[in-house]
Parts: C-alpha cells; sequence; structure tokens
C-alpha cells in the first residue's frame, strides 16, 4: 500500500479500518457495523474505535484541513472518501470484488434518515424473494430501491436490473421492457422464455419501479419468473401492493418530523431526519449552511408541514437560496410550492410535487379521483361515516365512497389515523392538490357545504349528549375541532353561508366551553350574532349564542362585567320562549356575578330563583346547585343557621 510513491505503514485494527471503510468507498458505514465487523465478538466501546480512527487519519496525513480520507458523519458513521487507485496491473485478471450492477442509476445525492430501512430491505431480500416497497409518491421509494440495489450487488454477482416502468403506457410491452433492462435483444413475439432462460442462469435481483399502473399484467408476469427462477429476487416500488402470490409488503413512512413545540432548539431539531435532509439539501444547492436557533422552529414547522416527504422537503430547500427559510415557510401556505421545481433530471413525475400527485390523481377511477377531491374540505383526520355522508352522491353512492377510500388507502393517497377508532387523514400535500382540482370542477362549494352541514347535525347530537363521561365525550367529539374550524371560516367566507355558520356555531359551543377555549368561543360566538344582526331570526339560536358568549366573558381576564347585560338578555329570551335549561344557564351566570361584585342580597334573589326553576327539572344536579348557591348567599349574609340547611 501506497501513499504518493512512499510505502503507508498502517497496522493492527487501523489497518482492518482502513480496508473495511476503502471496501465501501463513499458510504456511509455505521459505527456499530464497523464495531462489530473489526471486533468481532469482542465487546468495546466506541471510544476504542474512535482511537484508531484518529490513529488511522494520522497515518494517512488526514488534518481535516486538506486532503481528506475517512470523514466522520455526526450521528452516523464513518466514510472513506479519498480516491483509489492499483499500485501496478496483476498478472492475470482478478474479478473485482464488488461488480458494477448493470442498469441501476448512479448514486449522486446522500440518503438521509433511511440507513435503517435500507437494512431491514436488504436483509429482506435474504429472506423473502418477492418484496414490494409502497407508499405515496414522492416518500422516497426509488432512492430507498435503487441504494438497496447498490448495497446487495456483490451478493448477486454483479446481475442487479433496473426497471423503470414509469415512462411505459403500453402494458402490453411489459415483457419486452424487461428485456431492455437486461440487456436482451429478442425477435420472438413472445420473450418471455427467453426471460426466464436468463434469469434461471444464476443469482439474480431485479428492481421494478413504478409498477402502480402496470399491476394488472405486471402481477402474473412477476409470480411466474419468481416461481420459475429459483435463485432470483424481486424488489419493486409501488404506490400500491400486487396482492401477488408469495408478495411481502414494506410499507415506506415519511420521515419522522421534529414536534410541534416552542422551545425546539437547534440541536434536537437535527436529530430528526426530515430536517436533517433539509439542510442536507440547502447545503447541496446553496453551499455549506449553518442553522441558527431563530430558524430551528421554522425549519421544524416547514418539515411537518410537508408530513416528511422527502420529495417536498427536497423541493423546499431549494427555494431557500432565493426566499431564505422565513419567506418559503410562509410560501407553504398557497398552491405554488407544488410547482417548485427539482433537479433537471429527474424523471417528469418528480420534478414537482404536483406532477408526482398528477401521475397518482390521473390513474385513479372516476370513483376515487371524485372521493379524493371531495375528502380535500376535511381539514384533519375524518370517520368513515363522515366521509360517506360529506363525499357520496352526484353519482357515487355512500358503499362506493367506503369502497373507493379502501382503495385510497392501499394506493397510499389516504393514510389511517388513530388508534382507538378507525379514522382517515390526507396528507396536506394530497389534500392542497386535491382541494385544487376540487376548485378547477367548480365544486369547493357544493362539497364545502356538506362538510358543513354534517358537523352542524354531529354538534346538534352532541348538545344532546349528556350521558357519556367527559372524557370519551372528549375523545369523539373533541377530535373535530379543526373541521368546525374549518366549516365556520368557509360558512363566514365569501363564497360561505352566513345562516350555516350561525348554526354551526351554536351547535358547537359547547366543545369549545369543554375544551375551556373561552377566547374561541367568544369570537365565533360574536361573529355569528354580528351575521345574526337585529332582524329577530330564530330566538333560540340568538339565545344559545348569547348565553355562550355570557359565559366565555366571564371566564375571560377582566371580562365579566361584560357578561351581565349579555346574560340578562339571554334570560329574558329564554323566560319568552319557556327555555328552562337556558333559564337555569342565565340565572346561575347572574348570580355569579353578583357574587363577584359582592352584592349578596341580589345573589340570594337569583338564588332563590334559581331554585325554584330547578324544582322541577328531571336533572337532580340542578336542584343541588340551587341549594348550594343559595347556602353561599346566606353564608355571605351572615346567616349561617340557614346556610346549614341549604349546604
Amino acid at each position: 500500500m501506497e501513499k504518493e510513491g512512499s510505502p503507508l505503514h498502517v497496522g493492527g485494527r487501523a489497518l482492518d479500518i482502513l480496508i473495511f471503510l476503502a471496501g465501501r468507498p463513499g458510504e456511509v458505514v455505521d459505527k456499530r457495523e464497523l464495531v462489530k465487523r473489526i471486533w468481532a465478538d469482542v465487546n468495546v466501546d466506541e471510544g476504542s474505535l474512535r482511537f484508531h480512527v484518529a490513529a488511522l487519519r494520522k497515518a494517512l496525513g488526514d488534518t481535516g484541513k486538506s486532503a481528506r480520507y475517512v470523514v466522520n458523519v455526526p450521528g452516523r458513521g464513518y466514510c472513506f472518501v479519498a480516491s483509489l487507485a492499483q499500485a501496478a496491473p496483476p498478472v492475470a485478471p482478478v474479478p473485482l470484488d464488488i461488480v458494477p450492477p448493470r442498469s441501476l442509476p448512479v448514486q449522486l445525492a446522500k440518503m438521509v434518515g433511511r440507513e435503517e430501512v435500507i437494512e431491514k430491505i436488504s436483509n429482506g431480500l435474504s429472506l423473502y424473494r418477492f418484496m414490494t416497497v409502497v407508499g405515496p409518491g414522492g416518500i422516497g421509494k426509488t432512492a430507498v430501491a435503487v441504494t438497496v440495489g447498490h448495497r446487495r450487488s456483490q451478493d448477486f454477482g454483479g446481475r442487479v436490473f433496473f426497471v423503470d416502468f414509469g415512462p411505459l403506457r403500453d402494458a402490453s410491452h411489459i415483457a419486452t421492457t424487461i428485456a431492455s433492462a437486461l440487456g436482451l435483444t429478442i425477435s420472438a413475439e413472445d420473450p418471455t422464455p427467453a426471460l426466464l432462460t436468463f434469469l434461471k442462469a444464476g443469482p439474480a435481483l431485479l428492481i421494478f419501479d413504478s409498477c402502480e399502473h402496470v399491476l394488472d399484467n405486471l402481477a402474473p408476469l412477476v409470480e411466474r419468473i419468481v416461481r420459475e427462477a429459483p435463485q432470483l429476487r424481486v424488489l419493486a416500488t409501488s404506490r400500491e401492493s400486487f396482492r401477488s402470490e408469495g408478495e411481502r409488503i414494506f410499507r415506506l413512512f415519511p420521515l419522522d418530523c421534529p414536534p410541534e413545540r416552542e422551545d425546539l432548539g437547534v440541536d434536537e431539531v437535527l436529530t430528526y431526519p426530515a430536517a436533517q435532509l433539509f439542510i442536507e439539501r440547502i447545503a447541496q444547492s446553496s453551499g455549506p449552511f449553518q442553522l441558527s436557533a431563530e430558524e430551528a422552529p421554522l425549519v421544524a414547522s416547514i418539515c411537518r408541514r410537508l408530513d416528511g416527504i422527502a420529495l417536498a422537503i427536497e423541493l423546499a430547500a431549494g427555494r431557500v437560496n432565493a426566499y431564505g427559510i422565513a419567506g418559503t415557510a410562509s410560501l407553504l401556505d398557497s398552491r405554488f410550492s407544488l410547482q417548485w421545481r427539482g433537479r433537471r433530471t429527474a424523471v417528469p413525475r418528480h420534478q414537482t410535487l404536483a406532477a408526482a400527485l398528477d401521475w397518482s390523481y390521473d390513474l385513479l377511477p372516476a370513483a376515487e379521483s371524485a372521493t379524493l377531491r371531495r375528502l380535500s374540505v376535511f381539514a384533519g383526520p375524518f370517520a368513515p361515516e363522515a366521509a360517506a355522508t360529506v363525499a357520496a352522491g352526484d353519482g357515487v353512492s355512500a358503499s362506493e365512497t367506503l369502497e373507493a377510500i379502501d382503495s385510497l388507502v392501499t394506493k397510499s393517497l389516504i393514510s389511517p389515523s388513530g388508534s382507538r377508532t378507525l379514522r382517515y387523514r390526507l396528507l396536506d400535500t394530497t389534500r392542497t392538490y386535491a382541494h385544487g382540482k376540487l376548485n378547477e370542477l367548480g365544486e369547493t362549494r357544493q362539497f364545502a357545504r356538506r362538510h358543513a352541514e354534517h358537523f352542524r347535525d354531529f354538534f346538534e347530537r352532541a348538545e344532546a349528549d349528556t350521558s357519556t363521561p367527559l372524557p370519551e365525550w372528549l375523545h369523539v367529539y373533541g377530535a373535530e375541532l379543526d373541521n368546525v374550524r374549518s366549516a365556520l371560516d368557509w360558512a363566514f367566507g365569501p363564497d360561505g353561508d352566513p345562516a350555516l355558520g350561525i348554526a354551526l356555531t351554536a351547535a358547537a359551543v359547547t366543545l369549545w366551553v369543554r375544551l375551556s377555549l373561552f377566547a374561541e368561543c367568544r369570537e365565533r360566538c360574536r361573529t355569528a350574532l354580528a351575521a345574526l344582526g337585529d332582524s329577530g331570526g330564530d330566538g333560540r339560536v340568538r339565545m344559545q349564542l348569547l348565553s355562550a358568549l355570557g359565559w366565555s366573558l366571564m371566564y375571560g381576564e377582566g371580562r365579566a362585567r361584560e357578561a351581565r347585560p349579555i346574560l340578562e338578555t339571554t334570560l329574558e329570551i329564554a323566560d319568552r320562549l319557556d327555555d328552562k335549561d337556558f333559564r337555569l344557564r342565565a340565572l346561575w351566570g347572574l348570580c355569579i356575578d353578583q357574587f363577584n361584585n359582592g352584592q349578596f342580597g341580589k345573589a340570594r334573589a337569583l338564588a332563590d330563583r334559581f331554585a325554584n326553576a330547578a324544582a322541577n327539572s328531571p336533572d337532580k344536579s340542578d336542584v343541588l346547585l340551587g341549594d348550594r348557591l343559595m347556602a353561599v348567599a346566606l353564608h355571605y349574609l351572615g346567616d349561617q343557621n340557614d346556610a346549614a340547611v341549604h349546604r
């Protein structure tokens, strides 16, 4: 071994480390793997590894300032980055240990955050003969499969073949497309027998990429070649599984994102793969980049907004040089982000996020594309029953809607959500895209109205649900807060329906009160009351809104004095409508107001009215509450004997 023409003296563990790393040039080798390979069954810590790597760097003259040989990738491992040359040609040709794959794309960009996944799939190929990596568009299925192919190339003697079905439009050409990737020239009308002859010749790995649009024709061929070529392995990528015999599905999930927390620091943000990828791609396109403490929460937000989708994160990182971190984050609020362009050399479906989603959307049957568009009106996770109510109609029945949802889940366009009860959600990027399609077809108002009507009816039932324990009530109804907000924003918007918004606000006040969202309750009730105006309208709805506004003001900081006239008006309407429930609510609020103002005589009179009104209430807790109000009033008036009777 020589360096610059002079013998290089490296021995012991340092030499073992050099040989191992140089055998995988340009690849980051995990520290644990390196320790296991060099020390075998001897138990050593990472300190020993660092010591011997330091010795190796010293022998190589690697100071970290000029020539680099071995670099440390924080949190991941070590990588050999220098070029290699053979000292002299051998006497006889010697096969290379690592045979370059025949048709695999060259890896130019470093994979981030997928090492564990790559290891699992790579190991899985030793156990399973047919594996499919399934996930939504842009999540990184192709990159993972290509990396696995490079890593396992030596095991298959270089017989690793990459077949991209993305450009294929005529499924009858599947076999000839495979033959072309294998380098075969076949003149027979049916190339399958020749393919099988070639694949039976020895171990081989076929990587089939972007299979979702040719599954019906490709699945039987894959089953046949796997059955008849016993040393063959097939690794496929698709947005849905083949549902074939012997298929092992590996579902690829989005990259982990930093949580939504205000105190996130730089170090914590950079422990998450989504943020690591974002920073890595900024550096790749713009040069060295140092994340500041002020920018760290913004990067965390960008990663969350993009759902950890690798393609979306890479496209956003490409905008930072022009707009900065804050500017890029603000642009995510518009559909413009779907059109950000990526690498010029990428396949068309990966050049923009919209193109990736177009690819999936254009493959959908009419019922499924309609269902996807309509579900975009949901602001958060939704129940199957809600989906059937909102998205059905206009030629798509409720049962067809649920069938379409099941199919969209298998195609990675909808994700299951929740553990206690079945719910679904659209990734934000998918939802934005689908909502754009809804706008293009002029369907937004129709399905936004259905969405608002559904949640009006849903929370009218919630208001009457007095038997469900509070924790369970909050689990069932509290999960719909984002959908209520979205429905109200539409209803009181320029193309909305204020009357529907008023009714939904009145129905949802119990939700805000039980979640202690008093400030939001105040603002929503004021918006609804302003839309209701002074024209009379539904007296009961006005009473409900005034009651909720009064209660929320009582719990606001320094706002309790504003509640009295509102509660007095509520009481007037309740008396006029002979509404016993809201009469009690208003009397309770007015009594508490008098307590707070030291008017204990007035409080006693209101407590007396409350007790009389509660006497015939079917809810015994009303009677007890009236008794307690009277006891407190008498106590403050100094009548302890009578107070003791009422407590």
